[in-house]
């Protein structure tokens, strides 16, 4: 809204203003159809106190941005079997509960959105699960642009870069190389390529990835830096948190001697980017919800009562 004055009129008063234009104005938010499936958060871990701090957040900053999807998260432990509980004190659920809850409800399919930033061992059984109820699954979150924010922001936040390039100041502990973390083996450090160009993009410094559970991978990394003339190296996860074990971030900060900025966590570009991913995966499956309701409504006629009637 913008403020003009009225000749004659003693204060002036709110008019409609024009839509902001340009790169910098925010998007308008997509409406959400009616009976859209739920967004189910596909965790990699248990339920724990780390994990569902950083989850809850998460699906917070998700409703914030789209408040008409109904969200829920779901775990899955490793080596957990498919119905076994995440022995959470919360009432967490496994992935595999709440499909099986969603299906006997006669509720849509949930879309699923694993809580990964790349590949990951977890998502061949989460794929696995998903298609025995016939639950679509997204893609993992990046690479993306996001990502590379908010490691920049990580960075900036443990004094190891500056906050943006447009501030000139010096910073004594800044990196002149990163080592970019993930966990997913080397197919995870190969897709962390890309996020790693454009978070070199915009620290101006060299950038490498590397695996954390790929033995090796970190040190490699480490002294390709220095072999490009890096002396002061950093490594910044490529993680969000609860996808990886807290002692592979702090092992490799202790063997390489590098600091290390904070994982990802709820930051907010990464749950932006959640609901990004699940609002891409909505167009294919409207189509299926359109086809459903027309059955339902022959089969209940003009009163229907069926699972999508309004109640």
């Amino acid at each position: 809204m913008s403020t003009a004055a009225i000749p004659g009129a003693p204060l002036p008063v709110r008019t409609p203003g024009s839509r902001a234009r340009g790169r910098h104005r925010r998007p308008e938010r997509p409406e959400i159809p009616a009976g859209s499936p739920a967004l189910l958060l596909a965790v990699p871990a248990a339920a724990g106190p780390e994990s569902r701090s950083v989850v809850e957040e998460l699906l917070s900053i998700v409703r914030s941005e789209q408040n008409g999807v109904l969200t829920v998260a779901g775990y899955l432990p490793a080596g957990g079997t498919d119905g076994e509980h995440t022995g959470g004190t919360g009432g967490e659920r496994t992935v595999a509960e709440l499909l099986a809850e969603a299906a006997e409800a006669g509720l849509p399919t949930p879309i699923v959105v694993p809580l990964a930033p790349g590949p990951h061992d977890f998502l061949p059984e989460l794929h696995a699960l998903a298609a025995e109820y016939g639950a679509p699954v997204t893609d993992a979150l990046g690479p993306h642009p996001l990502l590379a924010e908010a490691v920049h922001v990580r960075l900036s936040e443990a004094g190891l870069a500056r906050a943006d390039r447009a501030r000139l100041f010096a910073i004594a502990t800044a990196a002149d190389g990163v080592v970019l973390t993930t966990v997913g083996g080397q197919a995870a450090a190969d897709a962390a390529g890309i996020t790693g160009m454009l978070l070199a993009a915009r620290l101006a410094v060299p950038v490498v990835p590397a695996a954390l559970d790929v033995p090796g991978s970190v040190a490699e990394a480490v002294a390709h830096l220095k072999e490009m003339g890096a002396q002061n190296p950093a490594l910044a996860p490529l993680v969000i948190g609860p996808e990886a074990d807290a002692e592979l971030l702090a092992t490799a900060a202790e063997e390489s001697g590098c600091p290390s900025a904070a994982p990802l966590g709820a930051y907010q570009a990464v749950g932006q980017l959640v609901a990004s991913t699940y609002l891409a995966a909505l167009p294919a499956v409207a189509p299926a919800l359109a086809v459903e309701d027309a059955e339902d409504a022959e089969e209940t006629g003009p009163r229907g009562s069926g699972r999508h009637a309004a109640q």
